[in-house]
């Protein structure tokens, strides 16, 4: 057997392992969310499209990434520091996920550089672009990083708002409590609308949506 068909059926078989393996975290996921949070979803049919996506959702804890990708139906690529590769077990973890590897110390260009590859080949991407955990469980103002990505892709913007993962898991604190936590997805926004935007118009316009989707996540929360 020639080395370029070895290579080739070990990436085959890695790249099985890993779709197994996402399809696995995320079954077991939905089942303990389910029975532990009570977790509540509205509007997550807007993610069965065809095609790359940006998904842009309001961080409230660490738990944000494992919510969304257990609810989407469609595989999800997320952002991860460099540094957290460094642990032995959540390093393993999160490279089966296929989680893309961001340097700050570097500037990050190499990860941006994966993350655009990806959307172009029609994949969906999670981004938090408040650029770091809330401090109050309320929407921080949004930071313009993922604008250059979405102006090069030129794939959908899909707004998401997550509430009640701050009460259950609130930032400094190492083990979640028992709360009720809603996600809500929102309608894709088109690169036809954002595209004539200024960066200033779209942080606006991305901001409100959010905020309307936070506020209806609320409601769920409160049985509503």
């Amino acid at each position: 057997m020639s080395k370029s068909t070895t290579k080739k059926s070990s990436f085959t078989f890695q790249s099985i392992s890993r779709q197994l393996f996402y399809r696995w975290v995320r079954l077991t996921s939905r089942m303990i969310a389910a029975v532990t949070f009570g977790l509540r979803t509205e509007g997550q049919h807007f993610l069965d499209v065809e095609g790359g996506g940006m998904l842009l959702s309001t961080h409230q804890s660490m738990l944000d990434p494992v919510l969304v990708g257990l609810i989407a139906n469609r595989r999800l690529n997320y952002l991860a520091r460099k540094t957290l590769f460094k642990n032995s077990f959540f390093g393993f973890m999160i490279a089966m996920l296929d989680a893309i590897e961001i340097d700050r110390e570097r500037g990050g260009l190499a990860g941006l550089r994966e993350m655009l590859k990806r959307l172009q080949q029609g994949e969906l991407v999670l981004m938090f672009p408040e650029g770091t955990r809330t401090s109050d469980g309320e929407i921080a103002p949004l930071k313009p990083g993922f604008i250059p990505v979405a102006r090069r892709s030129q794939v959908p913007m899909m707004p998401i708002a997550i509430v009640g993962a701050y009460d259950c898991l609130p930032k400094g604190t190492k083990l979640p409590t028992r709360q009720p936590i809603a996600v809500v997805f929102g309608e894709s926004i088109p690169a036809s609308v954002y595209m004539p935007m200024s960066d200033a118009e779209i942080l606006e316009m991305l901001g409100g949506k959010l905020k309307q989707l936070h506020d209806r996540g609320k409601e769920l929360v409160q049985g509503k």
